[in-house]
């Protein structure tokens, strides 16, 4: 399964949150050997808002503040990663469809979870909902704890839709020097379990199984990291929310079945993308 080339894109408005999105940005594309591209859409001109500097403020404006936002986004980049290929680029347009398009090209899109002006619109429902939903490239939506501490973590349901999501996530713990930790949500059935010839202990096992099927190949690809399984009881969204609070970063699929019937936005990975500790990334074939 081969990954992407291309850069990472980082999409940045001058908040808190999308200099968090570019320092984790930066890691990211420090642990690919690839650029970083930092972009800012300006929606100004397609408003027909005057954006140059005025006699009131003649080193002012709409554009001198965007062309701000670019540098001390860079300056943060090569802070955190020094030595890496760092390009901006100040791009006209609304935030959504500047980042689709950028994606195109790129191998992982990384925002903030929150933002102002150009990307005000970093909640699910705007901008975020948009990019996770309709790129054809991961997305990774930095929220929470951003310290590389703790393992990566994976939900997978054994279906084919799973395989990006737990390909993503060897690699990423590959990069990170990470454990990896895969969980698969299981429920009983309250029909079955009420009968005699159940047996939990054996349901469980086969559940185990088979998600210990679903990471043979990738554990093939990357030997090296150090793998745990689990099946767990309860609702896909609900555990991987509460195990994120232990883990560096969350990585889902786009699509998803079974134990994790709702990897759409909108259901998984939307809780998610509300409520993880830590950064998420939404992986795509």
């Amino acid at each position: 399964m081969n990954e992407r080339n291309g850069p990472v894109v980082a999409g940045v408005d001058g908040s808190d949150s999308a200099l968090r999105a570019v320092r984790a940005a930066a890691r990211e594309a420090g642990w690919r050997r690839c650029p970083l591209r930092i972009v800012h859409a300006f929606i100004w001109p397609l408003m027909h808002v005057d954006t140059g500097a005025s006699e009131a403020v003649p080193q002012g404006g709409l554009r001198h503040d965007a062309e701000r936002v670019l540098e001390l986004a860079a300056a943060a980049a090569t802070d955190e990663t020094p030595g890496l290929e760092v390009t901006t680029d100040l791009v006209t347009g609304a935030p959504a469809p500047v980042l689709l398009r950028e994606a195109r090209e790129a191998a992982l899109v990384v925002l903030g979870d929150r933002g102002l002006g150009g990307f005000s619109g970093l909640l699910l429902g705007s901008v975020a909902v948009q990019v996770t939903a309709h790129s054809t490239t991961p997305v990774l939506v930095v929220r929470g704890r951003t310290d590389p501490a703790g393992p990566v973590l994976v939900g997978c349901d054994g279906s084919a839709g799973a395989n990006p999501a737990v390909e993503a996530a060897f690699r990423e713990a590959a990069r990170r020097g990470a454990d990896l930790v895969a969980v698969k949500a299981w429920r009983e059935s309250p029909g079955l379990a009420a009968t005699q010839l159940y047996d939990a202990e054996s349901a469980r096992k086969e559940e185990l199984d088979m998600l210990q099927d679903a990471l043979d190949a990738s554990r093939g690809r990357h030997p090296e990291v150090r793998v745990r399984a689990e099946v767990i009881s309860g609702r896909a969204g609900q555990e991987l929310v509460r195990l994120s609070e232990q883990a560096q970063l969350v990585v889902v699929g786009a699509r998803g079945r079974g134990g994790f019937t709702g990897l759409l936005l909108g259901s998984v990975s939307q809780q998610l993308l509300h409520h993880a500790a830590c950064p998420v990334l939404v992986a795509r074939a």
